[in-house]
């Protein structure tokens, strides 16, 4: 896809933040009105996250122009906000790539370029990042300059308040910027609130302030009575000092909008000692109405025409594994008070809306906390309701001591809905959900089950509510196969896998690569669909195995008296997986059976596709087929 760059005659001269910062301040408005544009262009042509970029536009051109990036250090959280500061930074002919595989990273990436001082994905992780790297800089000594940017999302996580403690705790220099885009403070952002953060900001100020506490510095009654003036004057203009109280000199709020004022406040904080906080106010989808009106709609997109007011809707398909589990939550709820259900700010990506508004006085959005979110389910469970933590794969890595201290040994009745388990796609390596069979088969107490389709998570999600401790089911993200729901008072045997279909004897034709061999293939999870057609074609036993946890060893021993290969398929990472599982089983039996395990093998899973991911991993048909080959060879 190629971009008339004629359309945008300032930003087509920046390749580099070198070019930005060699323009006039007075044409930085220009330059922002075209980022905007843009962006705006090119993820309405290919796709990807979009109202967080928006919102930063400003922001971004004002960072790296006071900044010498990359030799001061830039920090994005998360980075769904980060497409501008890609276009910046000689990525702006690749940004139509992003997302796509061998294209550019989602995310802010280190090995994509020298400006991503921080590969991120999971939110909150700035300050913390930042402050090592203000304590390094200082180390250093060349008088390197360390700048992060959080979201107030973000700053809902604990991790946030852990780092911003310690660093108000040392008073390194570095600069913290609060990126608000949702609290309501907007009558308090305007030219007489940007004045004022450009006095509390300058050097006047900041002198004076500096100067009296070293005058005043043996006098404590009248040191304090001026501290307290000078926090009275301030909380009349400018909102609450709690930041300071951390140990900040905190400044704003301030219009996230006005490059010039941005500019100025910016540059006038870089060289202030200490750390320091700079709150601006931003509206997500800037510049573009639907998105300002309906920033979580808008807020990753597929390709859209910019000049119609919604965005295209998707093809009738089969329901989604989350919009199942919210169904699900819902017709459990008419009929159980005491189903409580707690999630760590995911409520539409892991399908609770609608739950959240007809059962409001039963959920629990507990902002981005997963740690807490495990622990107030506890707390739940003891108290006599009955939790349902509904998590991504990958954001479970977050709260896993809590899971096993707070959960597991006290043998709580906690199920937890694993959404985007195996293969994600486009959001890459921080978000594929690989791991989690492997650290969670470990621990004792819990049942692990993976449904390979939409009935079967439903009977599983039945079953683990039902339970009198801990349980996990794990899903993945996209639709389901079309198969009927059960009621939901279906439940199924714990620990009982299902034979899907048996080898053919009739059929049994040796070949070079398949010499007779009578093969088994023990599926967990969604690959069955994949792994069925695998058996097809090697005219092999196929079995969904249901439970990771605990493991239908009476199935497992059939199947390796009567097989001379047994075959674990599995959406995990082969370390500690399902088929580790099995392997730990047949070893500890002292039983001479040759198996194969096809999963994730040992590395970070990139960014494509389910459907391009799956198939260079070998867990498409093909894939499993291959690999049982070359095995058998």
């Amino acid at each position: 896809m190629t971009t008339n760059l004629a359309n945008y005659p300032l930003l087509s001269q920046i390749n580099l933040p070198g070019e930005l910062r060699n323009m006039p301040q007075e044409k930085l408005t220009r330059v922002s009105n075209e980022l905007r544009s843009f962006l705006l262009s090119s993820v309405s042509k290919s796709s990807g996250h979009f109202a967080s970029g928006l919102g930063t536009i400003e922001l971004t051109v004002a960072l790296h122009y006071v900044y010498n990036t990359p030799f001061d250090h830039l920090i994005w959280d998360v980075g769904h906000q980060a497409y501008p500061h890609k276009i910046l930074t000689g990525r702006r002919d690749q940004l139509h790539t992003i997302r796509q595989k061998d294209g550019l990273h989602p995310f802010p990436w280190r090995e994509e370029s020298e400006y991503d001082t921080l590969s991120v994905g999971h939110s909150s992780t700035s300050i913390s990042a930042a402050l090592g790297l203000a304590v390094a800089a200082e180390k250093e000594g060349k008088n390197r300059k360390t700048v992060a940017v959080i979201g107030d999302g973000a700053m809902t996580a604990g991790m946030a308040f852990e780092a911003l403690n310690h660093a108000g705790d040392i008073k390194k220099d570095m600069l913290i910027i609060l990126n608000d885009n949702d609290m309501s403070i907007s009558e308090n952002v305007g030219a007489l609130n940007n004045h004022l953060a450009k006095l509390l900001s300058g050097s006047i100020f900041t002198g004076f302030r500096e100067s009296s506490k070293k005058i005043l510095n043996n006098l404590p009654p009248i040191k304090e009575l001026a501290s307290r003036a000078e926090e009275h004057l301030k909380g009349m203009v400018v909102p609450s000092t709690f930041f300071e109280e951390l140990g900040f000199n905190y400044i704003g709020p301030i219009d996230g909008h006005d490059v010039d004022s941005l500019v100025t406040t910016i540059r006038n904080m870089r060289n202030l000692k200490g750390p320091q906080l700079l709150h601006v106010v931003t509206t997500k989808g800037k510049g573009y109405q639907a998105a300002e009106q309906d920033p979580i709609k808008y807020h990753a997109v597929p390709k859209f025409n910019p000049e119609e007011t919604t965005l295209p809707k998707s093809k009738a398909s089969l329901p989604t594994y989350s919009k199942i589990f919210g169904d699900w939550l819902c017709k459990t709820a008419e009929v159980d008070k005491k189903l409580v259900a707690v999630t760590p700010a995911m409520a539409e990506g892991s399908g609770m809306v609608e739950f959240s508004r007809r059962f409001p006085e039963q959920y629990f959005d507990v902002a981005i906390a997963e740690q807490h979110a495990v622990t107030y389910a506890a707390g739940l469970a003891i108290g006599g309701q009955k939790p349902v933590v509904a998590i991504y794969s990958s954001f479970l890595q977050r709260g896993y001591d809590q899971f096993i201290h707070d959960v597991a040994i006290q043998n709580l009745p906690v199920m937890f809905a694993v959404d985007r388990a195996g293969i994600v796609g486009a959001d890459g390596a921080t978000h594929q959900g690989v791991f989690d069979l492997s650290f969670l088969r470990c621990i004792p107490n819990i049942i692990i089950m993976a449904p390979s389709n939409e009935r079967e998570c439903q009977l599983m999600l039945n079953t683990g509510f039902q339970l009198n401790s801990p349980s996990v089911v794990r899903y993945p993200r996209g639709s389901g196969t079309g198969e009927t729901l059960p009621n939901i008072d279906e439940t199924i045997e714990l620990g009982k896998g299902l034979v899907v279909s048996t080898r053919q004897e009739d059929k049994v034709q040796a070949t070079d690569s398949q010499p007779n061999k009578r093969i088994a293939i023990l599926s967990f999870g969604t690959m069955l669909s994949e792994a069925k057609k695998a058996a097809a074609t090697l005219n092999a036993t196929i079995v969904d195995m249901r439970f990771v946890k605990p493991l239908d060893i009476n199935l497992i021993n059939t199947l390796a008296n009567e097989h001379d290969v047994l075959v674990t398929v599995e959406d995990n990472a082969i370390s500690g997986g399902a088929g580790s599982g099995v392997n730990e089983y047949l070893l500890s039996q002292g039983k001479p059976v040759c198996i194969l395990n096809i999963g994730v093998a040992d590395q970070f899973v990139k960014h494509g596709t389910q459907q391009e991911v799956h198939q260079e991993l070998g867990l498409d048909a093909d894939g499993i087929i291959n690999k049982i080959d070359k095995f058998l060879l």
